[in-house]
């Protein structure tokens, strides 16, 4: 295939990114290596036979774009790549980033396929690639028994779920572990809370809503503060003390705000109305 440089970068990236790209002095991304290689009708691999891109770093540009298109719920584009990169000696002949693309897949078959145990078991195998003989869990394990953890709290396996979430809570706390990845924490918390208010222990719940935000704020981390203040409003109102529920969902409310494409507001504006209305009438 004879392509100019232009028509090689369109809808791609620049004609002068193609231009450093031939000439190596710039490595791609994994994105657009995988655009590239699709234009030209060759597989991935073709790249890494003529030796013109470091490995190590598209493994990792490559675990960076999943980790942001499952964030995203960009479910289809990751799949995309899984696809691709499970044929790629780079993965393939590597346990721990097989480990990884598996992760990714298990959250496709259970979002988009809705394949429950057909996820949980791919992703049990995933924890199966790596020995953990006399080593400690890495963070991504950490994370991925979390997502195990969700999958049986969609399911309504709440114990189950319980289980995923105490062990994660007890390898952090038994190695006194500092985390790199702050979020997984505030994830763990929020979890526990969520479970627990399914098992009617709002108390208790609460209670781990609340290390959740102090959490956030001594990692001066946004991520989940507003999910946590809304569950803990939540809870106080299944306790039927719809004062502390506004006062918390007040909070999350300003901390939704922040984002304006929060698709959440009118639904927490309407909680807000209801809040508001049960006491009043209490106060008749």
């Amino acid at each position: 295939m004879n392509l100019t440089q232009g028509e090689l970068a369109e809808g791609i990236c620049t004609q002068a990114l193609i231009s450093l790209i031939e000439k190596g002095e710039l490595d791609p991304n994994a994105t657009v290596l995988y655009q590239i290689s699709r234009k030209l009708g060759v597989d991935v691999n073709y790249f890494f036979q003529i030796g013109s891109t470091p490995r190590l770093d598209y493994v990792r540009e490559v675990a960076t774009q999943l980790r942001r298109l499952r964030i995203n719920r960009q479910h289809e584009e990751m799949m995309e790549i899984v696809q691709v990169e499970e044929h790629n000696p780079l993965f393939s002949n590597d346990s721990r980033a097989m480990q990884f693309l598996y992760w990714h897949k298990s959250v496709y078959m259970y979002e988009v396929k809705g394949d429950h145990d057909g996820a949980i078991s791919l992703l049990e195998e995933a924890m199966d690639l790596v020995d953990r003989k006399k080593r400690a869990y890495t963070e991504n394990e950490l994370e991925m028994l979390l997502t195990l953890g969700a999958f049986e709290f969609n399911g309504e396996h709440y114990d189950r779920a319980m289980e995923k979430y105490q062990l994660v809570q007890q390898i952090i706390t038994s190695t006194d572990r500092v985390l790199k990845v702050k979020s997984i924490k505030s994830r763990l918390l929020y979890n526990i809370a969520r479970v627990n208010t399914r098992l009617k222990n709002y108390q208790e719940s609460i209670s781990y809503a609340l290390q959740g935000i102090d959490w956030c704020i001594e990692c001066e981390d946004l991520y989940l503060m507003a999910e946590l203040h809304y569950h803990i409003g939540y809870n106080h109102e299944l306790l039927h003390d719809y004062e502390k529920a506004l006062e918390y969902l007040d909070y999350s409310i300003q901390l939704f705000e922040l984002n304006p494409d929060c698709p959440y507001l009118d639904f927490l504006q309407k909680k807000r109305s209801d809040y508001a209305a049960k006491l009043k009438k209490n106060d008749f």
